[in-house]
């Protein structure tokens, strides 16, 4: 409003497009460090991001219990688009890095029946507070959801489905970054850190 009013109309781009020049700016960016920081680094850099639109409004994360449960009341009975952008960089020693990218969406609709007091203890959880959307599918609020059309996975986050096709575009195979022999058995020595 205030830029309108002094002759400024700011350009202003669709949910799938914001997602995907986040994401490839969060890819590109670390993608940019590791080249310079560790010269023989060989491997691929993931960057994604992701907003939720109900009504043709996107509804970041709401911060605040009462936007929290302001969204949830809208949100009730209705139907609203995750949308998901997604990038992958491919580093290789003495190689020009490349990029790949693409979006994907998903559509939520929430129960009708939720009421204002399970909305409340909801919110109370804490866990709405800092997603995009105010909610999870994974979690908590899984059971206020009715229904997901699209890879579920991107509800999650990120579209597994889209990033292992991107990662096969920069010549790797799903498969090759698997680190442990059983990914449920969490952290291995051989994808954990050293301090």
């Amino acid at each position: 409003m205030l830029l309108g009013q002094l002759g400024i109309r700011p350009l202003t781009v669709a949910p799938d497009e914001h997602v995907l020049l986040l994401a490839r700016r969060k890819a590109l960016d670390v993608a940019v460090r590791l080249r310079d920081d560790i010269p023989d680094f060989d491997g691929i850099v993931i960057g994604g991001d992701s907003m939720f639109e109900l009504d043709g409004e996107v509804l970041g994360k709401p911060y605040t219990p009462e936007n929290a449960v302001a969204r949830w009341r809208a949100m009730r009975g209705r139907t609203g688009v995750l949308h998901s952008g997604h990038a992958v960089v491919r580093i290789e020693p003495g190689e020009s890095p490349r990029e790949v990218h693409a979006t994907a969406a998903a559509s939520v609709s929430f129960v009708e029946d939720v009421t204002d007091a399970e909305i409340e203890a909801y919110v109370a959880t804490g866990e709405p507070l800092q997603v995009a959307g105010a909610f999870t599918v994974d979690s908590l609020g899984g059971a206020f959801i009715d229904r997901v059309d699209g890879d579920p996975s991107t509800v999650v986050g990120m579209s597994l489905s889209t990033l292992r096709r991107l990662v096969r575009e920069v010549g790797v195979e799903w498969t090759a970054l698997w680190n442990t022999d059983d990914p449920s058995l969490g952290p291995t020595e051989a994808n954990t850190p050293t301090p």
